[in-house]
C-alpha cells in the first residue's frame, strides 16, 4: 500500500523547525507535522506570509502548537541569530527541514557578496544545520532532511566560477544549488556516522508539485512567457503541494527511514507516494563532496562541532 501523511507515526513530544514554512511544500510539511502532534517553528524570512501561513495552519489544524520565527537564509547574519536564539531559548530538537528555497533567479549576490542561489539554498542551510547541531544532538533520534530537486541532475559545482562572475545562467545555477543539497546531505551522514551520532542526515525531493515558486522564478526575471507555461503547467499536470510534500514527510517521520537515503515520487521522480530513488553520479561524488564542504566552511566560518 502506498505509504501517506496517514502513515506517519505520532509525533507528539517531538519539535521541528521547517525553513521556507510561509507557504507551498514548507506549510504542507509542517501541517502535516502538526497535525501528528509534532510542535512546528515555522523558520521565514517573509513576516506577512509567514504570519498568514500560520493562520491557515491552526484553521486546518485546531490544536496544532506552532509559531514563526524570522530567518533570512541568504544572511548568514540572520541564520546565526536564528541558531543563537534558539539554543538560548530553546534547545533541544528532534527534526530540522530544510526546505525554503529560491530557483531561477536573475544574478544577484546576497548580503555577504555570494551568488543568491547559492547562498540561499545551500550556504544558508549548510550554517542552520552546522549552528544548530548542538541542539540536534540533544534531540531524540534527530533528523535533518534537505530538500534538493530532480534538477540536480542538471547541476555541476563550479568551483573556478561559484558566484557566476565570469559567467552566469539561472537555471543551471539553480541546478549547482540542488546538487549542493545532496552533496551536502551525503558528506553530513558521512561525518554523522564517523562519530557514532544518533542524528541522521537524509534527502527528498518534491517531484513536479504546485507551488508558487515556478511563478516567482519567471517574474523575476520578467519571463512572461515562462511563467505562463509554468502556470499551465501547474494546472493541469502537478501535483499537489501536499502530495510533494510527502517525501520530505516519510524522510522525516519513517522509522523505518536511514542517513543518506534519498526519497522522491515513485513514477518517474515526478508523481505518486514517497520511494527511494536514485541521483546523479555528480551526486555520489565524495571529492567533490568534501571539496565543497571546506569551501562552505570557509564561506560561513562554520565547522560540525559534535559531542
Amino acid at each position: 500500500m502506498a505509504w501517506s501523511a496517514a502513515d506517519i507515526p505520532d509525533q507528539s513530544g517531538r519539535v521541528a523547525i521547517v525553513t521556507g514554512g510561509n507557504g507551498g511544500l514548507g506549510l504542507e510539511t509542517a501541517r502535516a507535522l502538526a497535525r501528528a502532534g509534532c510542535e512546528v517553528i515555522l523558520a521565514a524570512r517573509n513576516a506577512t506570509k509567514a504570519g498568514s501561513a500560520l493562520a491557515d495552519l491552526y484553521e486546518s489544524v485546531p490544536t496544532a502548537r506552532a509559531a514563526v520565527w524570522s530567518l533570512d537564509l541568504s544572511s548568514l547574519a540572520s541564520v546565526r541569530e536564528f541558531s543563537a536564539r534558539w539554543l538560548r531559548e530553546r534547545g533541544a530538537l528532534d527534526l530540522l527541514v530544510n526546505n525554503a528555497g529560491v530557483m531561477a533567479l536573475p544574478r544577484t549576490l546576497s548580503a555577504d557578496g555570494f551568488e543568491m542561489q547559492f547562498a540561499t539554498n545551500h550556504l544558508g542551510h549548510f550554517a542552520l544545520t552546522l549552528g544548530l547541531m548542538p541542539a540536534l544532538q540533544a534531540g531524540t533520534s534527530a533528523r535533518v532532511v534537505t530538500v534538493s530537486s530532480a534538477m540536480h541532475m542538471v547541476g555541476r559545482i563550479r568551483f573556478d566560477d561559484i558566484d557566476g562572475a565570469a559567467g552566469y545562467s539561472p537555471w543551471p545555477w539553480y541546478g549547482q544549488s540542488k546538487l549542493a543539497n545532496l552533496l551536502f546531505t551525503a558528506e553530513l551522514d558521512r561525518r554523522l556516522r564517523k562519530s557514532r551520532s544518533r542524528v541522521a542526515s537524509l534527502a527528498a525531493h518534491p517531484g513536479y508539485a504546485a507551488t508558487d515558486l515556478q511563478y516567482v522564478a519567471g517574474r523575476v526575471r520578467g519571463a512572461a512567457v515562462e511563467t505562463a507555461f509554468m502556470r499551465v503547467g501547474n494546472t493541469i499536470f502537478a501535483q499537489s503541494a501536499a502530495d510533494g510534500a510527502l517525501p520530505t514527510l516519510r524522510a522525516a517521520t519513517d522509522p523505518a527511514a536511514e542517513g543518506g537515503q534519498y526519497w522522491g515520487p515513485q513514477w518517474l521522480g515526478w508523481f505518486g507516494a514517497p520511494t527511494l530513488v536514485g541521483r546523479s553520479s555528480a551526486a555520489r561524488d565524495e571529492e567533490v563532496a568534501g571539496k565543497l564542504w571546506a569551501l562552505s566552511e570557509a564561506r560561513t566560518g562554520l565547522s560540525l562541532a559534535l559531542v
